[in-house]
């Protein structure tokens, strides 16, 4: 049940379904939209949202499914139920083309049977009945053009090709006539033959009408001009026209026997329209889905609002066009929240929220889909009542509260625990404390007749009633007290404040007179929105800082998964490096032990001749030679230890002429198959002067220099760009390693090393006391939270807040704030040696 009768204008769901028809391909798909209804049966709507989605599907992700020739031929099928009538021509193209259509589309969902895909559609598309004899006979009746074959009997190729020769014969005739009515000068040298009701005719001037022998059909609009038939040819005219008769009787005999034909299947034929109706209206709401960036979200069966990130659909395509974005609504409404009584300040969106969720919820319980994420869940409601807007009636005597006071009335009558209510500017119209108590008994009762709803106030009593009671909560429209601004989000758990006297005061009105009326509402209205205030801005301030302390972290993850991504790719490309020189260090191993055995066997065999031996000796320092070309390294380290085996085998010298020689190589051998791994050349001692060009570093400094030139004491170092004058004994010499060694650790500190440096800055001036004497809460407040953040960031586990006694109202409202802070342990007076309760002591948890 919907309530009222204008409910469809009042959500604007009528501009919603004009926005559908736009995307309709025929008047079957409009009409369907046109009757579009809510149902509250889950299965109902459960098949109907779950087809919309699967089009939604095709749309985005094929491309073969037809969408010509969406034509209705409803009608003429009716017609012909009545024997004796038949279809036009026409009428009989427009069937052909729209079958054609609808067995495009049911072999389209058959060839997607086995992927088993669009469950939904396939079971709309498996009851229609696609009979192939209908397209043979209209086939064999029309050609491709639409128009009614030659052969489509013999007797109407018969009358054609009699009509067709007599047509020939009378062209002949009528060019010879005019031909010699030209010679005779009784029509003009560019004159053709003409036609007149169907028959072949000279145009004649009127002054020689008389001279050509014929029957006149028709004049000029100024009469200069006769259309004359010569005799000749009005007999084979007249056959003509005879023929034109039987040709018509034979198509209209064709077109009552197929229609006679076909008699039996109209049920199944008008139903295939249906069909074809249906899929036009579904491929409508899955494009105006995709408009809206609409999805199907999880349904139950049962009163239920859960929704995440949803938005108006028509506010969201005017944002879209004009290229902004929509603040999304989140709300919810269960068994324990069932009424959200929204309050803010005028122009906030309260309106545009309520609006928001009465037309959604509609949308989807008439089977469309509705613009949120697809996280969220929507429940099925019996009946959905409004009050939005003024509805006062001069006829029926109604003011604009009379007509509030009806609508409650019937909400209080009808209403059940399966009922949406949603009620714009509730108990406004009338005088604001009667209309206030009336509000609050009205949200009383809706409250235990468990009704579910969205109602919208700037009642101060009605916030106060449902933030002590259950079933009701509190929502408030977020609103920029900076910019003096609203934010149009919704807030649950909080009432909102009406801020009208700093809307006021934007738009100008005189300090004196803000300050006249508030002395006038009293000092407990004002600290109750001056409260409202402070709990938005606190609010705003934590989330602030929760989505600062989110970006650093993902920030932090992000760079650690970097770093550790590039440490391995680093391993993986030593180990690369590593197993590469291995492998060219086994080669050149490989290849000197061949040339040293070569070499030897060579000595050997030529049993120490001394040509072959100094030949021999040639190839080997020519093969040395390479291998120093080929690696400077390899080469200091294979001359280091042939050197070595030199000078120890020089000291045993053989007895044999060759045998040094023949000893020395043996050994040579030995020592490169054996060990194959060579000692590192010994580098030479530092003795610690310093020289031009030595790497060095200040004292107390950790930046290195190259020293470029010395004059006595004084050396010209150049440290990065800059090249200073210093005294030498203020150097102090680095290697290569420590220089690389600095280079590095320079480089890996140089990430936050601003960040770091005001943490060193902060801990080294940070006071644990604070003093906030004297300052309005508000502003002690701020100062507070700083301070209680900069002891966190400086580790300091315990505080001291200096604020004096007074009255106690500073102390509360600087305790009740800390209680809400996440990183504090306790707040506690002072020693009564200490101040007492003029200071509190805040221990930290860190």
């Amino acid at each position: 049940m919907i309530y009222p009768e204008f409910f469809e204008e009042k959500i604007r769901f009528d501009k919603v379904r004009n926005l559908i028809k736009e995307q309709c391909l025929s008047s079957m798909g409009k009409e369907r939209v046109g009757e579009m209804r809510f149902v509250t049966l889950h299965d109902v709507i459960n098949r109907w949202v779950n087809q919309t989605n699967e089009f939604k599907q095709i749309c985005v992700s094929e491309s073969t499914f037809p969408t010509s020739y969406y034509i209705d031929v409803r009608g003429p099928l009716g017609r012909i139920k009545v024997e004796g009538l038949y279809l036009e021509e026409r009428e009989l193209y427009d069937l052909r083309r729209s079958l054609s259509a609808v067995k495009d589309i049911v072999r389209f969902f058959n060839n997607k049977e086995e992927s088993n895909q669009y469950p939904f559609l396939r079971e709309i598309a498996s009851k229609v009945m696609v009979y192939p004899y209908i397209f043979d006979r209209i086939d064999g009746i029309l050609n491709k053009f639409g128009k009614i074959k030659d052969n489509a009997s013999p007797e109407l190729a018969q009358i054609r090709n009699d009509k067709f020769k007599k047509q020939a014969g009378v062209s002949r005739k009528m060019a010879s006539i005019l031909a010699n009515a030209r010679k005779a000068g009784l029509v003009d040298a560019d004159t053709n033959v003409a036609i007149r009701d169907g028959r072949a005719v000279i145009p004649v001037p009127a002054g020689n009408k008389r001279k050509l022998n014929g029957i006149i059909h028709d004049e000029s609009a100024t009469g200069k001009t006769s259309f004359i038939e010569p005799t000749e040819i009005v007999e084979v005219n007249n056959e003509i026209r005879e023929l034109e008769y039987a040709e018509k009787r034979e198509m209209i005999r064709i077109l009552v026997n197929f229609s006679d034909s076909i008699r039996p299947y109209l049920d199944d034929l008008i139903f295939s329209y249906e069909f074809l109706g249906i899929m036009d209206f579904i491929r409508a709401k899955a494009k105006f889905a995709l408009q809206i960036n609409a999805c199907l979200p999880k349904m139950v069966n049962h009163p239920e609002v859960n929704w995440e990130d949803s938005v108006h659909p028509l506010l969201y395509l005017q944002h879209k066009a004009e290229e902004k974005e929509v603040v999304p609504l989140t709300i919810k409404l269960d068994t324990e929240q069932r009424i959200v009584l929204i309050s803010g300040p005028n122009a906030g969106g309260k309106s545009v929220c309520l609006q928001t969720v009465g037309l959604l919820q509609y949308m989807f319980q008439c089977g469309l889909l509705v613009p949120m994420d697809a996280r969220s869940t929507m429940g099925v409601y019996n009946q959905i009542f409004i009050d939005i807007g003024d509805q006062q009636s001069i006829e029926n005597d109604l003011s604009t509260y009379s007509s509030h006071l009806l609508n409650m009335k019937h909400f209080l009558r009808y209403g059940t625990p399966e009922t949406l209510i949603l009620v714009d500017e509730f108990g406004t119209g009338t005088e604001p404390a009667l209309g206030g108590a009336i509000a609050e008994a009205v949200l009383k009762r809706f409250n235990e007749m468990k009704l579910n709803g969205v109602i919208t106030t700037h009642y101060t009593n009605l916030k106060h009633y449902a933030s002590g009671i259950n079933g009701i909560e509190n929502g408030a429209m977020q609103f920029d007290t900076h910019q003096i601004k609203p934010l149009f989000k919704l807030l649950i758990g909080q009432p909102g404040s009406s801020f009208a006297f700093e809307i006021a005061r934007k738009i100008g009105l005189p300090e004196d007179l803000l300050d006249g009326a508030k002395s006038q509402i009293g000092e407990d209205h004002i600290n109750f929105d001056k409260h409202l205030r402070e709990i938005a801005r606190d609010k705003r301030y934590w989330e602030q800082k929760r989505d600062n302390i989110r970006r650093k972290d993902k920030q932090l993850e992000e760079l650690s998964a970097k770093y550790l991504s590039e440490l391995e790719r680093s391993k993986k490309e030593r180990n690369l490096i590593i197993e590469k020189a291995r492998k060219e260090a086994e080669e050149l191993v490989g290849t000197a032990n061949k040339r040293i055995e070569r070499t030897i066997r060579e000595i050997k065999e030529s049993q120490a001749e001394k040509e072959k031996t100094k030949k021999a000796r040639v190839g080997l320092n020519e093969f040395k030679e390479r291998l120093e070309q080929t690696d400077d390294k390899q080469k200091a380290r294979i001359d280091k230890e042939i050197e070595r085996i030199k000078n120890r085998q020089q000291r045993k010298k053989n007895k044999d002429e060759a045998g040094p020689d023949e000893v020395l190589d043996e050994q040579v051998e030995q020592k490169v198959q054996a060990p194959k791994k060579l000692k590192k050349k010994a580098k030479p001692e530092d003795d610690g002067i310093i020289r031009e060009g030595d790497k060095v570093k200040l004292e107390g400094q950790s930046l290195p220099g190259e020293v470029m030139s010395i004059k006595g004491n004084n050396a010209s170092v150049a440290f990065g760009h800059m090249v200073t004058s210093v005294k030498v004994s203020r150097l102090e010499k680095i290697s290569n390693k420590q220089l690389k060694q600095t280079m590095r650790s320079m480089n890996q500190q140089s990430f936050g090393s601003g960040i770091a440096e005001k943490v060193r800055t902060k801990k080294l001036s940070f006071k644990p006391d604070l003093d906030v004497r004297g300052h309005r809460g508000e502003e002690a407040i701020a100062i507070v939270m700083n301070h209680i953040d900069d002891a966190i960031m400086c580790e300091v586990s315990e505080v001291k807040i200096l604020h004096g006694k007074g009255n106690g109202i500073l102390r509360t409202m600087i305790r009740e704030m800390l209680n809400t802070m996440p990183h504090v342990k306790s707040c506690k007076d002072a020693h009564i040696q200490e101040g007492g309760s003029g200071i509190t002591i805040v221990d930290l948890d860190l």
